[in-house]
């Protein structure tokens, strides 16, 4: 099969549910209203009907159908960006968002562990490699001020963490691993339909108005009366007017799967650790095995989203082609290997590159923005929300991303050319990499 020839899919690890929850046709009352069926939505939802509210859930499409099936699936606590850049823009707040992240995945792992999800979860952590010299010392940099923050991380060469040959080392994330994502989507979904919460798929949120006893939430057939609103619609977030401006950038992610290795071949390879590999290029580029013996890569390169979101958005071919090249420099042993589908899904970038939580209006909250860590972060987040919603406490998890301004200055990822700047000088450190080695 040729680069051209590689079938881009509308979804991810989940294709349409043929009986997806009716849509809401009428005016109902609730204590709190969610909005969005993703991660965030999903667990904060189950969160609150778990300790009696009354709940109701409405999506747009079916839960779970946007990026919470559709990324790579590794489970990490790591930060997103470069921790030396984020450490200078937020040096009292790190700390927290290093154990912040930790615990978010501590908090995954038993969230599917006591909802009996079987979604293939490896707890083999995950591994910000480098494959070059100058990568090399980046990690061994970062890894210092990760730990200086309280991270459980180590650095170590390719071959004591188990790496390809390709990769020349890296800072090793002990916690989290990688796991069927949207096995997990579908469980988390699962879990909520059992709760007692009242969910309404197929049903676009049109507008929230806060109002003298909470706020209304208008869909095209139906209202919802509530007392509190979640907003948990991260890349899709400023669809909706209330939403704090600037408050998170839609970036396209694309993901590219292989047709199945031969066993023998992957052994060959060197992989031993089964660790998740994410690189330490300006954009990054994941790799991951399955249980199907394929290996998921993807990232690479970032597309702003414009206008209305399609969730069923397909990658551009020079995309696909591009993930392609990466994965033939980074595994030349296998470079006959074909690509079986490619997929890509919404992300929300904020301009703090962490997480954020806050309040859009008076009993208006609002939580995403995980820049592309939101497998682990996400869930957790919600249900630290649904606690601060259902009991005004605030756990020092949530305090370590809430914003107590709903102002956000402009962020870099809404600007193409700054995304094309990124990967044009990934692409030069490559070629120099190449010629120095």
């Amino acid at each position: 099969m040729t680069t051209c020839e590689v079938p881009r899919s509308e979804y991810g690890w989940v294709e349409p549910l043929a009986e997806a929850r009716p849509a809401l046709e009428d005016e109902i009352t609730c204590d709190v209203a969610v909005v969005g069926g993703g991660y965030t939505g999903m667990a904060a939802a189950l969160r609150l009907a778990e300790r009696g509210a009354e709940v109701v859930l409405l999506e747009a499409g079916f839960c779970c159908c946007g990026a919470s099936s559709r990324n790579a699936g590794q489970l990490t606590g790591a930060p997103a960006g470069d921790p030396q850049i984020l450490y200078m823009m937020h040096p009292r707040r790190l700390r927290g968002v290093v154990r912040f992240g930790e615990a978010a995945v501590d908090f995954t792992e038993k969230l599917i562990e006591r909802l009996g999800i079987d979604c293939e979860y490896e707890p083999t952590g995950n591994v910000a490699a480098a494959v070059s010299q100058g990568q090399l010392r980046k990690a061994q940099r970062n890894t210092r001020i990760l730990r200086d923050m309280g991270a459980d991380v180590e650095f170590g060469t390719g071959r004591e963490l188990g790496l390809p040959e390709a990769f020349l080392g890296g800072s090793f994330e002990r916690s989290g691993g990688h796991l069927n994502t949207g096995k997990f989507a579908l469980g988390l979904r699962e879990a909520l339909l059992g709760s007692g919460a009242h969910v309404f798929e197929r049903s676009p949120v049109r507008a929230v108005e806060p109002d003298s006893t909470g706020a209304v939430v208008s869909t095209r057939n139906g209202r919802v009366r509530a007392g509190r609103v979640l907003l948990a619609t991260n890349a899709y977030s400023r669809e909706l007017a209330i939403t704090p401006k600037r408050m998170a950038a839609p970036v396209l992610v694309s993901e590219v799967e292989t047709e199945p290795i031969d066993p023998e071949r992957l052994e060959a390879v060197g992989w031993t650790s089964r660790a998740g590999i994410i690189t330490q290029h300006n954009l990054m580029q994941n790799y991951r095995l399955t249980r199907r013996s394929t290996i998921i890569t993807g990232v690479r390169r970032l597309r702003k989203g414009r206008g209305h979101l399609d969730p069923c958005c397909k990658p551009d071919q020079a995309v696909v082609a591009d993930l392609l090249r990466g994965f033939r420099d980074h595994f030349p042993s296998l470079r006959d290997v074909a690509a079986q589908r490619a997929w890509g899904g919404w992300v929300a970038m904020t301009p703090p590159w962490l997480p954020v939580a806050g309040k859009a209006a008076e009993n208006v909250f609002y939580a995403g923005g995980y820049n592309g860590h939101g497998l682990a972060q996400a869930p957790y987040l919600g249900t630290l929300l649904a606690d601060r919603m259902a009991d005004e406490r605030c756990h020092e998890d949530l305090d370590a991303v809430w914003r107590r301004r709903s102002w956000f200055p402009p962020t870099p990822v809404s600007n193409a050319l700054t995304l094309r700047a990124a990967w044009a000088l990934d692409r030069i450190s490559d070629r120099l990499s190449r010629l120095t080695n």
